[in-house]
């Protein structure tokens, strides 16, 4: 199914419309009109798909993300089925950390496990600078999407500071970030160095899959809700800041040197910033610089809109869990946010976060449909 990809370059060299960057999930990113309210869903590509499980059959996480065609393969699956109005790279948050030297391993049933945690300055240190050719495969992956997609765009994204030095300093998952906030506490000058030295991994990647093609990115600061405002603006906003800035650079295309930015990115590359249990915080997670906030299930979007500003747009919020009920709830469910999501100046609907592995994908499919049909606006 390629097309035409640009988006905007013409035979004339005159900007047209059309391709990823006219999409209705870039223009609801960019707080532009469109036909219809855009629908993706997080974990989408994989978790609820049998053709998912099948192709990840004996093939380790992180392996599977370091295959190109393999990785093409599980972020069209979600587009052909469900037809969702973006794609987005199947990757991990922990694959730049990986290839900055750290040892890890996503463990089934567990996540990353850490070999040796990241606690003192020597730590910090053997986290190495990343460039393209240390994730290469990560934007042959990119590449080789963008020819497929054709029109529909594909998100980019990485994990946040914060999210991915609460692993590291953990070894793994927690539930309550204690080893983490000790050190954060603790040593705030040793916190501050981790988490510089994190995005700059994270601002590296990302700028990997701009520089590829990607239309849009998200950063996950998947466990920013275990922190107070207070605590999130002094410890964590400086450094997702940082990297949300440095994506900016992209608009003009100055950290590509003498080449161009492509012109579809002439408007913007849309950011988009999310994280679990933020109600608190989503004034501020708009303030590091995000073109879109994700809210998670627990804030009405209209609620949220009012927190976060009339700048910017918002992705969410259907409770996952709400895919497992009848359908008249589902139907029920998805109504009450399309409606809230008019308050915002732009909307995509998503999930309040990702979709869970015993869901019916058939119910996805079902909700993207009549997403379109509910925010269906007549043509112009």
């Amino acid at each position: 199914m390629t097309t035409d990809t640009t988006g905007t370059a013409a035979r004339d060299g005159e900007p047209r419309r059309g391709g990823p960057a006219d999409s209705p999930f870039v223009r609801a990113c960019r707080r532009e009109p469109g036909p219809h309210t855009p629908v993706w869903f997080m974990r989408q590509a994989g978790r609820s798909l049998p053709e998912y499980r099948e192709i990840r059959a004996n093939v380790p996480m992180l392996e599977s993300c370091r295959r190109p065609e393999l990785v093409t393969e599980i972020t069209l699956q979600p587009v052909r089925r469900h037809g969702v109005d973006a794609a987005i790279l199947f990757s991990d948050i922990v694959v730049p950390v990986a290839a900055a030297g750290i040892d890890l391993d996503i463990v089934p049933g567990t996540g990353p496990v850490v070999a040796e945690p990241v606690r003192t300055a020597a730590d910090v240190e053997r986290i190495n600078p990343i460039g393209r050719d240390d994730v290469s495969y990560v934007d042959e992956a990119v590449r080789l999407l963008v020819a497929e997609l054709g029109d529909t765009p594909l998100i980019g994204f990485a994990g946040a500071p914060f999210t991915l030095a609460s692993y590291l300093v953990e070894g793994g998952p927690s539930r309550t970030h204690a080893k983490t906030k000790a050190l954060m506490y603790g040593d705030p000058e040793l916190w501050h160095a981790l988490c510089a030295r994190l995005a700059e991994v994270t601002l590296a990647f990302l700028r990997v899959q701009v520089d590829a093609g990607v239309s849009a990115v998200q950063l996950f600061d998947s466990w920013a809700g275990a922190l107070s405002e207070a605590d999130y603006r002094r410890y964590v906003l400086p450094h997702s800041a940082h990297v949300l800035a440095g994506l900016a650079d992209d608009r003009s295309g100055s950290w590509r040197g003498d080449r161009r930015a492509e012109p579809e990115r002439s408007q913007g590359l849309p950011r988009i910033h999310f994280g679990v249990g933020t109600a608190e915080l989503l004034g501020a997670m708009g303030e590091a610089g995000a073109d879109v906030v994700g809210v998670d299930w627990r804030t009405p979007l209209d609620v949220a809109t009012r927190r976060i500003g009339p700048d910017k747009a918002v992705q969410g919020n259907l409770d996952p869990a709400v895919l497992l009920a009848p359908w008249e709830v589902v139907e029920s469910q998805v109504r009450r946010i399309v409606d809230q999501g008019r308050a915002a100046p732009g909307h995509v609907f998503n999930l309040g976060h990702g979709v869970l592995p015993e869901t019916d994908p058939e119910v996805l499919t079902r909700v993207v449909a009549l997403v379109h049909e509910l925010s269906a606006r007549p043509a112009a």
